[in-house]
């Protein structure tokens, strides 16, 4: 069993910050990679940050040095801090757990997505 459930979207103003939690349930969640994805309307979902079980990071250079990506192993819980957030940060954000991150690059487990949650950034 690999499951993820998203939670934390809303609406938020330009500039102000956002917290995005990821509750994993299944085996081995923490000793495993882990990474969020947005997709806004019209187009394809995409790598916002990813996490090694080390503590390694890979961010999109669109929210370098703005998000931060997280993980609680403890409570099995992935986070994304959103800060200074931006009009076209507006999507849906979807966790996925399990996967594989080797060389700057996420390798999605496909039987671990969420239903996502929505972030609308106005201006």
């Amino acid at each position: 069993q690999m499951q993820v459930a998203e939670s934390g979207g809303g609406l938020v103003q330009a500039g102000g910050s956002l917290r995005l939690s990821c509750a994993a349930s299944g085996r081995f969640f923490n000793l495993n990679d882990a990474a969020w994805y947005r997709q806004a309307p019209g187009n394809q979902r995409e790598l916002v940050a990813a996490i090694g079980r080390g503590g390694i990071t890979n961010y999109a250079d669109t929210v370098k040095g703005r998000f931060i990506i997280s993980r609680h192993n403890a409570n099995n819980t992935l986070y994304l801090h959103m800060n200074n957030v931006r009009p076209e940060d507006t999507a849906v954000y979807y966790c996925n757990g399990w996967g594989t991150l080797s060389r700057g690059s996420y390798i999605p487990n496909p039987r671990s997505w969420g239903q996502g949650t929505q972030v609308t950034v106005s201006s």
